[in-house]
């Protein structure tokens, strides 16, 4: 793609890399195959192209948005199945992340757009605030279909029906291996603490259990990606640097063989901390922090998970965005299933999105209930007894379009390696009470 950015435009470090995006673009449409909003809508400007050509004019002309152009942004999942498609390498992730910091810092959103997304960076990365808003949500459930904006009414039907109590295995502390081969630290994430503690509690047990000493470091939190994804640089790169610090603490103390990430939206941004903070004073913890990061599944991949165990049970796996785009991890959660002794069965359509997609559920109400119903149905049409995933917002948006039961691929694999059966898992479909980290 031809561009004509300016010698001035080109010294500012964000506008030459798009520039250099952009210039990887060769208009062929790939894309446009894998792009599920272009699936949905059939708009040219709902897909990578389309946005590609809308983002290329906004910044040459360093024009304030229109509607148009942000209404178009704003409808991408960020799902970055287009990377996974592109013959040429464009990173289209990078790209609509300028784009979007872009928007946010020039075009102003309507009031009540801005009160949402104030809401959301201001309550969802952080646990107690999102527990409180949970029972808020909760209580106001039943006059959901009274609300008058639909993304009122998907936040109050997205609230789970029963609130987990807080795990103290997400406080700062270390878990001792049995057998200690190395030495890991989890990052407990956020929202994830609020809306389920099964998931880091399993894999607490599941990676002492395997040899690796588990450090929750003090400090970590928020990965950032929530408000990164809208745009609010400022506030995803506080929240960011703040693991930075802390995990880097860690590296120069006690040493780290890996950080280990259970939700894979959260490792797609760690992992690219060292391009969030090239330009800054941590751009080198930031790096270093970056080249350890990885998903529970590659860690697991190392140590040795023992053969069989696992109950007769068909497992439908659903690969989430963030694990096999932004992350390309395809097999190794499906090849761990397999291993312990799990039936694995892939639904038809894996590389589309389920709709989730960080806060999109939320802000893009209608077209995530679509995702979300084409997912489901292919997933039902494997006949699984269980669906596994990897990531706690596709969790969420799938287990609550299905009554089949769906957990954390951490949760089946410790309950195949002698851990206690996943609680979600349990006729009565309630919370089990807190199993105590096996040592």
């Amino acid at each position: 793609m031809q561009t004509t950015f300016t010698e001035d435009q080109l010294r500012d470090p964000a506008t030459k890399m798009s520039n250099d995006i952009l210039r990887t673009c060769v208009h062929c449409g790939f894309c446009t195959a894998t792009c599920p909003t272009y699936q949905i809508l059939g708009d040219e400007l709902d897909s990578p192209r389309g946005r590609i050509y809308l983002i290329k004019d906004m910044l040459e002309n360093e024009r304030v948005p229109d509607e148009k152009t942000v209404k178009h942004i704003d409808r991408c999942l960020s799902c970055l199945a287009c990377m996974t498609t592109c013959p040429s390498g464009v990173h289209y992730m990078h790209l609509v992340d300028h784009a979007r910091e872009y928007i946010e810092n020039t075009y102003k959103r309507p009031l009540s757009d801005r009160a949402l997304r104030w809401v959301l960076a201001k309550i969802l990365p952080y646990p107690m605030r999102f527990r409180v808003a949970l029972l808020g949500a909760k209580i106001g459930r039943p006059f959901a279909r009274l609300m008058p904006d639909p993304r009122l009414r998907a936040m109050l039907e997205m609230a789970p029906k029963t609130i987990p109590s807080v795990s103290r295995n997400d406080d700062p502390q270390t878990f001792p291996a049995v057998d200690k081969k190395m030495r890991v630290a989890l990052m407990t994430g956020c929202a994830q603490k609020a809306l389920n503690t099964d998931i880091n509690d399993a894999t607490i047990r599941l990676l002492t259990r395997l040899g690796a000493e588990v450090v929750v470091a003090e400090g970590a939190g928020c990965c950032g990606a929530l408000t990164h994804h809208m745009g609010k640089t400022s506030e995803s790169h506080a929240t960011a640097a703040k693991n930075i610090r802390a995990w880097t603490a860690e590296m120069k103390n006690g040493g780290l063989d890996a950080i280990v990430i259970n939700t894979s939206g959260c490792g797609t941004t760690i992992k690219d901390y060292g391009h969030m903070f090239s330009e800054t004073d941590l751009a080198e913890d930031a790096s270093a922090v970056a080249g350890i990061a990885m998903d529970v599944s590659e860690i697991l991949m190392k140590l040795d998970l023992p053969a069989g165990g696992a109950p007769d049970l068909t497992v439908a796996y659903h690969a989430a965005c963030s694990l096999q785009h932004g992350q390309q991890i395809k097999t190794f959660p499906k090849d761990l299933l397999k291993k312990a002794g799990f039936k694995v069965a892939e639904p038809a359509d894996s590389h589309l999105c389920c709709g989730s997609a960080g806060t999109y559920n939320l802000m893009q109400p209608e077209i995530s209930k679509q995702l979300k119903t084409l997912k489901v149905q292919t997933l039902e049409a494997v006949k699984p007894d269980i669906i596994a995933a990897g990531n706690i917002g596709c969790m969420m948006q799938i287990g609550g379009g299905t009554d089949i039961p769906i957990v954390h691929t951490v949760e089946l694999l410790d309950w195949a390696t002698g851990g206690p059966k996943p609680p979600a898992l349990s006729v009565s479909g309630k919370q089990a009470p807190q199993v105590p980290i096996l040592r």
